[in-house]
């Protein structure tokens, strides 16, 4: 009986087969995102329930702590800290509320900083990592691990960045505004690690976690707020 070999690939099909994958990523991009934060999460948790301390987290202290403190950052730092703080995430909330089209923005924006605050207690209960010793520049309380100014930071400014890439039609005032609040995010997770409070693997997961959040909250959630049937971005 002849054989016939249905897996064999042309030479035309091999060459479009990057192509090919392009597309599904840009097809399921949102997948991609949660599948890639949620398999950098679990490792970085499965490292944390370990006793010794992690490379990623002795190489930031090295460069961030040892190498980067001095007098005139350390208040930048708390500046940049404080922006993910309870007070000026309210007052931003206000802004938001008062100069956005209509209640529903605000809204949507208050009730995603409210249950992202709660998913990172309830992670922060389960996982139970004590916040770093020895090297404060700050006074925190509470566990460590993920790191709530990150969360925080990455869920309120990244729900700011998917509003204004979604409907602000100035692409450069789109590319701005994304590169503006990108810094003020990276910042705030930096100033952590710089203040003492947090470890580098807090300020990751907490980032890997929101991101996953952003990913639920803006497919299921905002729709719903904006008077939307579904969420394309």
């Amino acid at each position: 009986m002849e054989r016939f070999d249905d897996t064999r690939m042309t030479d035309e099909e091999r060459r479009s087969l990057p192509a090919r994958l392009a597309r599904l990523v840009r097809t399921h991009r949102r997948l991609v995102v949660v599948a890639c934060c949620l398999a950098l999460f679990l490792l970085l948790l499965d490292e944390v329930l370990e006793p010794d301390a992690l490379r990623i987290d002795r190489w930031a202290y090295a460069l961030i702590v040892e190498r980067l403190r001095t007098p005139w950052l350390t208040p930048v730092m708390e500046g940049f800290s404080a922006l993910a703080s309870p007070v000026v995430l309210v007052v931003l909330l206000l802004v938001i509320a008062a100069f956005a089209p209509g209640a529903r923005p605000g809204w949507c924006c208050a009730i995603n900083l409210v249950l992202v605050a709660l998913l990172n207690v309830g992670l922060k209960t389960l996982v139970q990592r004590p916040r770093p010793e020895g090297f404060r520049l700050i006074e925190e309380t509470g566990f460590s691990f993920p790191s709530g100014h990150s969360m925080v930071a990455m869920a309120f400014f990244g729900l700011i960045v998917w509003l204004v890439w979604r409907y602000e039609r100035d692409r450069r005032q789109r590319n701005l505004l994304t590169i503006a609040f990108g810094i003020v995010i990276a910042a705030i997770g930096i100033s952590r690690i710089y203040l003492g409070v947090h470890y580098a693997s807090d300020v990751l997961g907490g980032f890997c976690a929101s991101i996953i959040w952003l990913a639920l909250y803006t497919r299921l959630v905002v729709p719903l707020f904006l008077g939307e049937r579904g969420s394309a971005a």
